[in-house]
């Protein structure tokens, strides 16, 4: 299932998918301390410390090949700026299912950028991966990212009811879905 060589960077429309660079920490600090950002993410908002050892976790498994889970730097193109990072996991190899998820700078929200880089990982996810279904969940507050995988095509598979405790409260989460075969039809 996870190829011999990487199947990464990957180039779409308006950006470059690839592994994260020492240079890069600037980027990633800038949008992993906004609290608009960190707000439903488990992690964040970010102090310095943080967003070193999210950096060094990510140059380990970076030395490392083959590997089941894939996080990647957006680059945007036109200004050679990291803007985000979207992440695919080969989360159940037997059943031929991974997840999706993603985080992208708040100056870049609503130009379709994680759509474009979430399209680009679901592609690879079920033509090089072979994955049968592509699963990714947010909060249900968090409206942008449930559009985003609406618009992919994922359909709503669930309502999780107080299903984590982040940041001192319980949070209810969706979580989406999309099959290999509904993903072909939508290409």
């Amino acid at each position: 299932m996870i190829p011999d060589d990487p199947w990464f960077p990957l180039r779409t429309e308006r950006l470059l998918l690839r592994e994260f660079r020492e240079s890069d920490f600037d980027n990633v600090h800038e949008y992993a301390r906004d609290p608009r950002v960190a707000h439903f993410m488990e992690w964040g908002p970010n102090a310095l410390e943080e967003t070193r050892a999210f950096m060094q976790r990510q140059f380990e498994a970076q030395a490392q090949w083959p590997r089941a889970a894939v996080n990647l730097a957006a680059e945007h193109l036109a200004d050679r700026k990291l803007i985000g990072s979207i992440r695919l996991s080969v989360s159940d190899p037997v059943h031929l299912q991974g997840d999706l998820g993603y985080s992208f700078n708040s100056d870049y929200w609503g130009q379709g950028y994680a759509t474009e880089a979430a399209r680009a990982l679901l592609d690879v996810g079920f033509r090089v991966l072979g994955l049968h279904r592509i699963w990714a969940e947010c909060n249900v507050e968090n409206a942008a990212s449930w559009r985003v995988m609406e618009r992919l095509g994922m359909r709503r598979e669930a309502h999780i009811l107080e299903g984590k405790h982040i940041k001192g409260r319980w949070r209810d989460g969706y979580v989406y879905a999309i099959l290999e075969h509904e993903f072909r039809e939508t290409r």
